[in-house]
């Protein structure tokens, strides 16, 4: 994965040149992260069939011939319960305050409700809606959901499928021709702003959320604390003893089966270490969001 923390001013300005940023914006758990993941090309941002796996924004770089999009993958937007949670809303509403083109993506499997309309109520009247999921539903199933949001009134619609990449052609192009004129803000090749050391941490996350399976819907933080190639020292945050006997397992073998998917998806040679801890209520603090970035 290129990973470039910073922007450059690539590309010097062209009237043909266009480049900004397209933020997702979603319920929980409506597929924004597996559907940037296939507009970018690859891996840039983790996915769960748990709500709330995106815990702040990570912007994907696609860069085409004469067209530079940043993708912002947001945090499902919910109705918070702790400081974490409202803190994730705060977040997914900067993003899309900042970006050119916003999208309402809508979960073509799940009915369309309050949450759907609560999110839509503050976008801009020209945000495009994208329905995902469609390789989980019939035609007339999307059909209806497509009606359903069309009560939204907004600039366009596109059926598509994270999953199979159906339909995801002509969003990327519409977006495109959306985009403001201007330089690349990457250099070529490009894919991710985030560091190589975030991606880990994230990396350890998604590996826990599915070997801990319902045990700990939103109970778990990691963050590299030390990243010197090739030794990469990997910290798991928990709320209780409990939790952290269940990120360990039986003998260890939950940590070691996450290390080791963790492992196969870094370059040759790499060496992680992973480490527990706990602190209790980390999720109630106003700093909760200290554990969601590196």
């Amino acid at each position: 994965m290129t990973a470039h923390p910073h922007m450059t001013a690539h590309d010097p300005a062209s009237g043909s040149h266009r480049c900004g940023f397209v933020a997702l914006a979603g319920r929980p758990n409506s597929g924004k992260s597996t559907l940037v993941n296939r507009m970018i090309g690859q891996k840039v941002s983790i996915t769960s069939s748990r709500p709330q796996t995106t815990r702040t924004p990570v912007r994907g770089v696609l860069t085409r011939p004469g067209a530079q999009i940043v993708f912002v993958d947001t945090p499902g937007i919910h109705k918070p319960q702790t400081a974490h949670g409202r803190s994730l809303n705060a977040v997914a509403s900067e993003a899309l305050h900042d970006a050119d083109v916003a999208c309402l993506v809508i979960d073509a499997s799940a009915p369309f409700g309050r949450g759907d309309a609560f999110i839509a109520g503050s976008l801009p009247p020209d945000s495009v809606v994208v329905v995902t999921k469609s390789d989980l539903v019939g035609p007339s199933a999307m059909l209806k959901q497509l009606a359903a949001a069309a009560e939204l009134d907004f600039e366009a619609y596109f059926p598509v499928s994270g999953r199979t990449g159906e339909g995801v052609d002509a969003l990327v192009d519409h977006l495109v021709a959306r985009l403001p004129a201007g330089p690349a803000l990457y250099e070529p090749g490009t894919v991710s702003d985030r560091s190589e050391a975030f991606w880990v941490a994230e990396l350890v996350r998604e590996e826990l959320l599915k070997s801990t399976r319902q045990e700990l819907p939103h109970s778990i933080a990691t963050r590299v604390t030390d990243y010197e190639w090739p030794l990469i020292r990997c910290e798991i945050l928990v709320e209780r003893q409990s939790q952290k006997a269940i990120v360990i397992g039986r003998g260890g073998s939950t940590l070691r089966a996450v290390g080791t998917a963790v492992r196969s998806q870094l370059p040759d040679g790499a060496y992680l270490q992973l480490a527990v801890r706990v602190d209790k209520n980390w999720q109630r603090r106003a700093q909760a969001s200290h554990y969601a970035a590196q």
